[in-house]
């Protein structure tokens, strides 16, 4: 892939990570990074989440554990029961709203604690364009200078226990990867997340789709402009080492992780 090639994100017999929901990008990431690996050296194995999320989760791990079979691709299981004790639908019963943060909080957490575990150097996950650009809006909407400053391509080592994250398909279009995985038959998902409507991920995704139909590059020009200012941002705002969760021991910019504070909650 010209993007792993030309950004340098995976260096020959590295040991990454790939994180495998069962849908359409992450999928056409572990196809593409099976297809590299025939050419350039380096191990590779896939990590599964399952939140565990009724009526929906069952689907795309079956989707998941069948194409990554298909692949020959080796993968391991992590749920939010064994990890924490309660599934994603406990933890936001009667709290639907905040379903997409606690979500993404302890999802992030399970992933890079795994990688370690694996000794991978890289997480690579299958954030597209659309991805990209809509957590630009949405960490500029928060007022979210932290988030808003951290970039693949200018990404600091600031702590041993932080797996460092790659996304070789973030300057492709969504649809274009829906067009890839029917072209090459990968078996993929494509239902949705129950709580997808209470993210606001879903809203500053269709205000993107209008401007890119009524403007188009639309959406390459703001991630190429977002890109540009990065270094800058990244220097001014991301501290050159972090420290360490005091409950849980994980790595944190504060005194107490998200997932310790999502837990005492």
């Amino acid at each position: 892939m010209r993007v792993i090639r030309e950004d340098n994100l995976i260096k020959k017999n590295e040991r990454v990570a790939v994180a495998v929901s069962g849908g359409k990008d992450s999928l056409t990431l572990a196809y593409l990074l099976k297809e590299l690996q025939a050419r350039y050296p380096f191990e590779m194995e896939a990590i599964i989440i399952d939140e565990g999320i009724s009526g929906y989760r069952s689907h795309t791990l079956s989707a998941a554990k069948k194409q990554l079979g298909e692949l020959g691709i080796e993968y391991h299981i992590e749920s939010f029961q064994e990890n924490f004790g309660k599934t994603l639908d406990c933890f936001v019963k009667n709290n639907e709203e905040n379903a997409c943060a606690t979500c993404g909080v302890l999802r992030r957490y399970v992933l890079n604690k795994k990688a370690r575990e694996l000794s991978c150097t890289k997480l690579s996950t299958g954030h597209n364009l659309d991805d990209e650009d809509q957590s630009i809006i949405m960490n500029l909407m928060r007022g979210d200078v932290i988030r808003f400053s951290r970039g693949q391509n200018y990404y600091k080592k600031i702590s041993d226990k932080f797996v460092e994250r790659i996304k070789p398909l973030r300057y492709f279009l969504e649809k274009e990867i829906v067009i890839f995985a029917l072209f090459n038959k990968l078996s993929f998902d494509s239902s949705e997340c129950p709580y997808a409507e209470y993210a606001m991920r879903g809203e500053v995704g269709k205000f993107l789709d209008r401007m890119e139909e009524s403007r188009p590059t639309t959406k390459y020009s703001l991630l190429s402009g977002y890109d540009k200012i990065l270094p800058a941002l990244n220097q001014s705002f991301i501290t050159e080492s972090i420290g360490v969760c005091e409950i849980c021991g994980e790595p944190t910019m504060d005194g107490t992780c998200m997932r310790c504070k999502i837990l005492e909650k």
